[in-house]
C-alpha cells in the first residue's frame, strides 16, 4: 500500500510515463526497421538489375564463358551468398558454385512462387516481392532478390539466339547477398534506443519529481504544520505565503482556528460566571 503522497503521486506518473516512453521507443523502431529492410531490399535490387545489364553484352553475343567468369567473380565478393542465373524452365545455367550448374530450382520455393503461383507465370514484380530473406545451412540471414532477365529487341532479333518475341522473360537472375550489416546496425540501433529510453525516463522522472515535490509536496507539508500548530491554539504564527489554493485553505485554517478560539474563550467566562 502507497500511505505517503509522495508515493501516491510519484509512482503512478513514473509508471504512466515508463509505459508512454517504452511505447513510443517500439513504435519508432518498428518504423525505423521497416524503412530500412526497404531500403536495404531497394538497393540489392539495383544491384541485380546492374549486374543483369553487366551481363547483357556476354548474354547477346551468346559468350557463356564470359558470362560464367562475372557471375564467378561477383560471388567471391564480401557479402555475396549466392549467385546464379536460370532458365525459364529452373535450370540453372550459371553459378558461382560450380556444382549448382545444370540443377533445377525448386520453384515452390520462395522469391519463385511469386511468379508462378498461377498457371501462367507473372512477367513483373515489384521490389519488395522479387526479395526473400531466410537462413542458409551455415545459420547466416541471407537477403536474396530474384531479378527477371527480360527478352530485348536485341535478344530475338539476334542470330544466335532462338527465342520468339513473344516470350518475355529469358531467365532470371538469382543473388543472396548477407543480412549481417543490416541485423548489426539494427542492433545497434535498438541499443541507442535503449539508452535514449532510459536518458529519457530518468530526466523525466526526475524533472517530475522535483517539480511536485517544489510546487506540491512542500507547500502541503507546510500546510500540515501550519494546521497543526493552529489547532494547538499556538495563532501568533504567520500565515504561509502561498499562493493558489493553498494558500487559500491556510487563510481559511487561521479564520477557523481563531473563531474556535474565540468561542472557547467566550465559554470559559460564561462557566466562570456562572
Amino acid at each position: 500500500m502507497l500511505k505517503s503522497l509522495t508515493a501516491r503521486a510519484i509512482v503512478p506518473v513514473t509508471m504512466a510515463v515508463t509505459g508512454f516512453v517504452i511505447v513510443c521507443c517500439i513504435l519508432l523502431y518498428t518504423i525505423m526497421k521497416t524503412d530500412m529492410t526497404n531500403e536495404t531490399i531497394k538497393y540489392a535490387t539495383n544491384q541485380a538489375h546492374t549486374i543483369v545489364k553487366s551481363t547483357r553484352y556476354a548474354m547477346l553475343h551468346d559468350d557463356r564463358d564470359t558470362l560464367q567468369n562475372i557471375i564467378k567473380n561477383i560471388g567471391t565478393q564480401e557479402g555475396v551468398e549466392h549467385v546464379r542465373i536460370f532458365n525459364k524452365k529452373g535450370l540453372i545455367m550459371f553459378s558461382a558454385a560450380g556444382e549448382e550448374l545444370g540443377r533445377y530450382v525448386d520453384k515452390n520455393t520462395a522469391g519463385c512462387v511469386e511468379c508462378h503461383s498461377t498457371p501462367v507465370p507473372a512477367a513483373t514484380l515489384g521490389n519488395m516481392k522479387q526479395a526473400r530473406r531466410y537462413a542458409n545451412k551455415t545459420g547466416t540471414e541471407v537477403l536474396a532478390i530474384t531479378a527477371p532477365v527480360y527478352n530485348e529487341p536485341e535478344c530475338f532479333n539476334a542470330v544466335c539466339h532462338v527465342h520468339p518475341a513473344g516470350q518475355q522473360v529469358l531467365g532470371t537472375l538469382d543473388i543472396g547477398l548477407s543480412a549481417d550489416p543490416l541485423l548489426e546496425y539494427l542492433a545497434v540501433m535498438r541499443g541507442r534506443m535503449i539508452i535514449f529510453s532510459v536518458m529519457v525516463l530518468m530526466v523525466t522522472i526526475g524533472g517530475v519529481a522535483a517539480l511536485l515535490r517544489r510546487n506540491v509536496f512542500l507547500p502541503i507539508r507546510s500546510l500540515a504544520d501550519f494546521s497543526a500548530q493552529a489547532a494547538g491554539g499556538h495563532l501568533e504564527q504567520p500565515t504561509i505565503h502561498e499562493s493558489g489554493e493553498i494558500g487559500k485553505i491556510a487563510s481559511h485554517i487561521r479564520s477557523i482556528a481563531m473563531e474556535l478560539h474565540q468561542v472557547r474563550r467566550e465559554l470559559e467566562k460564561r462557566n466562570k460566571g456562572e
